[in-house]
């Protein structure tokens, strides 16, 4: 049973599988009784091996069309993200002007 494990562990670093990779995931919300019309977009990120320029980067990239991006909120609720990448910035998807 080991070996199997150890065999799974050894394939995912083959793979190029990175655990602390920044990802796109589901924004923070407008507390209740806040309108905020504008597109929301987060990222999971770990804080100790992803720049800020990186995560912003991302967080363009999920945005509809020629955007920039303000950040909203930063949070670290391990029901969103997992432990590998806890930090998830929340950003608004603003028109270039």
């Amino acid at each position: 049973m080991r070996a199997g494990r150890l065999a799974v562990c050894f394939a995912a670093l083959l793979s190029g599988c990175d655990p602390t990779a920044p990802f796109a995931t589901y924004p923070l919300q407008p507390r209740p009784g806040v309108v905020d019309p504008r597109t929301r977009v987060a990222i999971c990120y770990n804080t100790l091996s992803t720049s800020l320029d990186r995560v912003q980067e991302l967080a363009r990239a999920e945005c509809v069309g020629n955007a920039t991006v303000v950040l909203i909120d930063t949070d670290y609720r391990l029901d969103t993200c997992p432990l590998s990448a806890p930090g998830r910035a929340t950003f608004a998807c603003m028109p270039k002007k």
